[in-house]
């Protein structure tokens, strides 16, 4: 009987040192996975404090738990199920899908840039796609409801990432890492979006320090810096993530086409970036990325300036005539329920 128990033991010893294997290289892979989204990754972080700027302290951390709720529900609950079955039952769909949610991501970026040089124009162009809203709440509303709808873009873009970085495997560890990976990022962007709207009050909490010590003088000294500064770093970061919107979609767009055998764009950039490398070899890499960037972001200008007219003249009064239609076709439901 002691016998039996002492190989039992052994058995469960096999077995957690092969789970504990298993665990090992599904955080190995999902590690591995989540570096080759790592570019969308600072795009993202880049793009979402843009939503909080314009409200008060007290709403920047409600505003972004709303929105990194939504990211996980988009993450998990709608784009890992739907990459997976996308995967096994029409992966040619996965492109095409990725290049509407790079035109997306250009008309968003686009729209802003527009808005900052024409004004005017941009505001019509914005009273035909929607009514203001003018109460604060709405307001709010509105811009969680914008931050999620782009994340689910560039979530879409990380998890498409990742699972085309995985190797050949079952469903279900692909499926772990896929959420391990979306989980991990979610909680790395918005915990350090979060850390970044909330440092001018760290700031002024340094400021006040009262310590006459040096090293009270030095945390007041950091603590003004950060109150001086942050605003400026919130539309510089505002800027950043505008263009991130811009170049990111852009060089979907590039890809996808690529994909489909119209190869001139990715090559004409890669080759621009290849150039300029070699030309001033000091800063190879940087320079590279900046060139690729560059040319992606004046794909992403030139698809966006094409959509702003095709959503405010096509989509926008197509979109407006489908929600005229539910409640014409609810009434009538419910008079014929009525004479039932």
């Amino acid at each position: 009987m002691s016998i039996g128990l002492i190989a039992l033991f052994d058995d469960i010893a096999a077995l957690a040192k092969v789970a504990a294997a298993s665990l090992d290289d599904i955080a190995g892979q999902a590690a591995k996975a989540g570096t080759k989204a790592a570019g969308v990754v600072i795009d993202d972080a880049a793009v979402t404090p843009r939503y909080v700027t314009g409200f008060s302290a007290a709403r920047e951390l409600p505003i972004i738990g709303k929105i990194a709720l939504g990211s996980l529900k988009n993450k998990l609950l709608i784009l890992l199920p739907a990459a997976l079955i996308l995967s096994l039952v029409a992966p040619q769909a996965i492109t095409p899908l990725l290049m509407i949610g790079g035109l997306f991501l250009c008309y968003e970026g686009v729209e802003k840039v527009y808005a900052l040089v024409l004004p005017h124009a941009a505001h019509t162009h914005e009273s035909a796609l929607e009514a203001t809203s003018l109460d604060a709440q709405s307001l709010e509303d509105e811009k969680v409801a914008g931050a999620i709808k782009t994340d689910f873009i560039l979530s879409a873009e990380i998890m498409a990432i990742t699972l085309g970085a995985l190797p050949s495997g079952s469903i279900v560890t692909q499926a772990f890492i896929l959420a391990v990976v979306g989980l991990g990022i979610t909680v790395m962007v918005y915990g350090g979006v979060a850390l970044i709207v909330k440092a001018d009050d760290l700031g002024l909490m340094l400021a006040r320090v009262q310590t006459p010590s040096p090293m009270g003088s030095f945390l007041r000294a950091i603590g003004k810096g950060l109150v001086t500064g942050m605003p400026y770093f919130l539309k510089v970061l505002g800027i950043i993530g505008t263009a991130a919107m811009i170049w990111v979609g852009g060089g979907i767009i590039v890809h996808g086409l690529e994909t489909y055998g119209v190869g001139g764009l990715a090559h004409l950039i890669h080759d621009a970036g290849e150039a300029t490398a070699h030309a001033i070899p000091v800063l190879a890499s940087v320079l590279r990325w900046v060139v690729e960037a560059t040319g992606a972001g004046i794909v992403g200008i030139v698809a966006g300036l094409i959509t702003i007219p095709v959503a405010g003249y096509a989509i926008s009064p197509l979109w407006r005539y489908l929600k005229s239609l539910l409640p014409r076709r609810r009434r009538n439901e419910a008079l014929a329920d009525g004479k039932k």
